[in-house]
């Protein structure tokens, strides 16, 4: 199998499949309503809204790296703040999240095999990190982050 192939596989596995560490991220994200979405739970840096946001603006980021676009933090911010509650918000931003890594999937898919073993446009940085090692390192990511939201949603459920 290709990277391209590989890559896209496990990062469609981590979205919508059956990863071997539980639920996919969709379905983790599915379970949360839009008002435990916004809250807080004590102790917390983020609420689920907010890693939602960081996740969406790292999946922009990523594709813009492999469309040869320079490094830099994505242009929405690290951690965009979700504002204030609202269902409808909330909907834009699970749609937005699964729009994006559609997009993000086509990239992966279109990306020249050659290419994988190239290193990224980083001007900010005198370390060398290629193609492939940034893909790997962004499902990971995205991995972790589903990881936090669905142990806030757990612990909102016990406080709640």
């Amino acid at each position: 199998m290709t990277r391209s192939g590989k890559n896209k596989n496990e990062q469609e596995v981590i979205l919508s499949g059956n990863p071997w560490y539980g639920d996919s991220i969709y379905t983790i994200i599915e379970q949360v309503g839009f008002d435990a979405a916004y809250e807080k739970p004590p102790g917390s840096a983020h609420n689920i809204a907010g890693i939602l946001l960081h996740m969406l603006a790292w999946t922009e980021e990523v594709m813009d790296r492999m469309n040869g676009l320079a490094a830099q933090m994505p242009s929405s911010g690290d951690w965009p703040d979700p504002g204030d509650p609202d269902e409808q918000k909330w909907q834009n931003y699970v749609n937005d999240l699964k729009l994006v890594n559609v997009n993000l999937l086509g990239v992966i898919q279109n990306f020249p095999e050659e290419q994988w073993d190239e290193p990224i446009n980083d001007p900010r940085s005198d370390e060398t990190v290629l193609t492939y090692q940034m893909t790997n390192g962004f499902i990971q990511h995205q991995v972790y982050h589903a990881g936090q939201i669905a142990l806030l949603t757990r612990i909102l459920q016990i406080g709640g």
